[in-house]
């Protein structure tokens, strides 16, 4: 059965809050490279493009998990590109690191704002995503599974954005050639004390984003 207008207009409004958050990102970053004359944050409207894209395969996904017909054809297709594609959310946040390097060119404070504005709709559109998963494993599994994914997807969200960050890999990268990248995985378990930096991060962007 599915669930009353009244829940999917709460969810409606939640995608319409988040586009609004998204273009007045987007006009922060136009207004920062007409003022500066330069393209310095342009990479951060790509990365936001691409932090919608778990959102929405989570949002098909929570949509065809109440129809029958379509669950087991369409949920594993859209659960397993979500999950590929989710660390894009909230790897925006380490885009705080660029304002070492390009605050010359602008007003800190304004870098700052739209530094914030960017992180904090990259991290909304992965928390809401993780949150419609979440729902579906707790609607057929239980709640406690249900936690269970959501903190097993956060530690694998967080070693995702440690190899976006750090070893420049992407989830394109983990389709194309993943051999690469298991062996740097690898590589972490293998000289656990030579990585402590690693997973230091690892661990608090789990917890930040658990707390979240």
């Amino acid at each position: 059965m599915s669930p009353p207008f009244s829940h999917h207009k709460y969810k409606l409004w939640i995608f319409a809050l988040l586009v609004a958050a998204s273009l007045v990102s987007i006009l922060l970053a136009a207004a920062r490279m007409a003022y500066s004359g330069t393209r310095d944050y342009a990479s951060l409207i790509w990365n936001l493009f691409l932090a919608w894209i778990p959102f929405i395969f989570a949002s098909i996904a929570y949509a065809v998990s109440w129809k029958h017909r379509l669950l087991y054809l369409v949920l594993p297709v859209c659960a397993f590109a979500w999950l590929i594609f989710f660390p894009n959310a909230p790897y925006i946040l380490t885009d705080f690191q660029h304002l070492s390097t390009n605050a010359a060119n602008a007003p800190l404070w304004f870098d700052v704002l739209m530094l914030i504005w960017f992180a904090w709709t990259g991290l909304l559109l992965g928390v809401v995503s993780l949150h419609f998963m979440q729902e579906i494993v707790t609607r057929s599994f239980g709640r406690a599974v249900g936690w269970i994914f959501a903190s097993t997807v956060t530690v694998l969200s967080s070693i995702g954005i440690t190899l976006g960050r750090f070893y420049r890999w992407n989830s394109w990268d983990l389709l194309n050639d993943p051999l690469p990248i298991a062996q740097d995985i690898w590589g972490w378990l293998h000289h656990p004390f030579a990585n402590l930096r690693t997973y230091g991060f690892t661990l608090l962007f789990t917890l930040l984003f658990l707390f979240v």
